[in-house]
């Protein structure tokens, strides 16, 4: 019988990646999109005609139970977030809204249709934030450093809230940093990227960025999203940590990119005060032990792969 899943966030780097995978193994797809005057489609271009859109958004409770009622789905995945750290100390609320209650919207659409759907919830390595241990697993306990982080970790509590009072088979995978080709300017990596492959073709000569010391375990988003769907089909509900179990810094990520066009970083970097956060997570790795015992999962992609594909790609799509 085919399986039918909803994935909010479709539209993103991870929703993109988890439709490729899910369209892959024969799943029925739907995607809930937020209307807007100029819709952003660039990342499911490739799959518009296999997928169905439903508009809804995660601060509107009515929205999520049409959806839900529609697409009768058998999983689904919440990728859906306000989706950028720095941006959280602006719009504190907003996140707070999005990120937090969007998931008890969610998950009470679910529980008021049918509680047999199961749940994905996209939790976040910065809830760890200023790190109790290293490296993080599921026992670490939670520091969050970011109204971001704060929102992700409600978000991860009401998820397991759910699955203790209601017998849902609701989960969080606290998801490392992971990147791709398709991720948004917003992000540091792709800054990166976008910004040498920019200076190869002399489209720019200089890279502003904020602090090169934070250090992060970053990993390839489709190898990430394996892990989501192999979450929902274990016969117990668990949460689990995604990483790869290496820590880079910013700099070193700055330093490969440079390599892969044969350019020196110290030539082009410079560092801008204005990129700095209020309060800064320092140092992340996870321990991605249980997954790779229970789930079967491992990463694929090393960090020298993953830098090399992204400048590799945003110098090809700059040439056009």
């Amino acid at each position: 019988m085919t399986k039918t899943a909803l994935i909010t966030g479709i539209k993103g780097q991870d929703g993109s990646y988890l439709a490729d995978l899910l369209l892959e193994k024969g799943y029925r797809v739907y995607g809930l999109s937020r209307r807007s005057s100029t819709p952003n489609i660039e990342r499911i271009e490739h799959i518009i005609n296999k997928i169905e859109l439903l508009d809804g958004d995660l601060t509107d409770q009515t929205s999520l139970n049409r959806v839900i009622e529609i697409s009768q789905p058998d999983e689904v995945y919440n990728l859906a977030a306000q989706s950028f750290v720095g941006t959280s100390w602006k719009q504190a609320e907003l996140t707070s809204n999005i990120n937090g209650l969007g998931v008890t919207r969610i998950l009470e659409a679910i529980r008021n249709e049918n509680k047999d759907i199961r749940f994905y919830q996209a939790s976040s390595s910065e809830m760890f934030g200023k790190v109790q241990e290293t490296p993080q697993n599921e026992n670490t306990k939670f520091y969050p450093r970011s109204p971001y982080g704060i929102a992700k970790l409600y978000g991860h509590w009401i998820t397991i809230n759910y699955r203790e009072s209601y017998n849902m088979f609701a989960v969080s995978g606290i998801l490392f940093n992971h990147e791709s080709p398709r991720r948004g300017i917003e992000f540091v990596t792709k800054k990166i990227t976008d910004g040498v492959a920019r200076i190869y073709l002399g489209l720019a000569n200089e890279l502003r960025l904020g602090n090169l010391n934070a250090k992060r375990d970053w990993g390839f988003a489709e190898d990430y999203v394996k892990a989501m769907w192999l979450m929902l089909q274990q016969n117990e509900p668990e949460d689990y940590v995604i990483a790869t179990g290496e820590t880079h810094s910013v700099q070193e990520f700055v330093e490969e990119s440079f390599k892969c066009v044969s350019l020196d970083w110290k030539d082009y970097v410079k560092q801008d005060p204005r990129f700095m956060r209020p309060a800064e997570v320092d140092y992340l790795r996870g321990d991605a032990t249980k997954a790779k015992e229970k789930l079967g999962w491992k990463p694929k992609v090393n960090f020298m792969e993953l830098v090399k594909m992204m400048v590799e790609y945003d110098v090809k799509r700059l040439e056009k």
